[in-house]
């Protein structure tokens, strides 16, 4: 016989072990504000919620971020995170960002997938 043969025929039958899923484990934490009052997310979003909206340039000297970070947080937390509709227009040669709306309309936008009753 094999050690894996006689492990198997040798160990006792142990009854089932209920284990914690990690959700039971801890309470959940509340989740936080979108932003924090006073920090540089905040004051980017105020710009840009302002009618005269924000450039690039403008938002790199509010934050002391390099030109890439000010279009990553454009993207990815303005759009996609916080899923706010972001306009941009050129004036006097300089492309101004602006906060037209409030959700983007998500007709359409992705895939849903509904389950059927039966």
């Amino acid at each position: 016989m094999s050690k894996s043969a006689k492990k198997r025929a040798v160990a006792p039958s142990a009854a089932p072990v209920a284990v914690a899923k990690p959700a039971q484990l801890a309470p959940r934490k509340p989740k936080r504000p979108n932003s924090e009052p006073g920090s540089k997310q905040d004051s980017v979003i105020a710009m840009l919620k302002s009618p005269a909206g924000a450039t690039i340039d403008a938002m790199m000297k509010a934050t002391g971020w390099q030109q890439h970070s000010v279009r990553g947080f454009l993207a990815g937390v303005v759009r996609k995170r916080l899923k706010l509709k972001l306009g941009s227009k050129k004036v006097d040669g300089e492309r101004v960002y602006r906060i037209t709306g409030g959700e983007k309309n998500k007709s359409g936008s992705g895939r849903t997938f509904k389950r059927r009753s039966s």
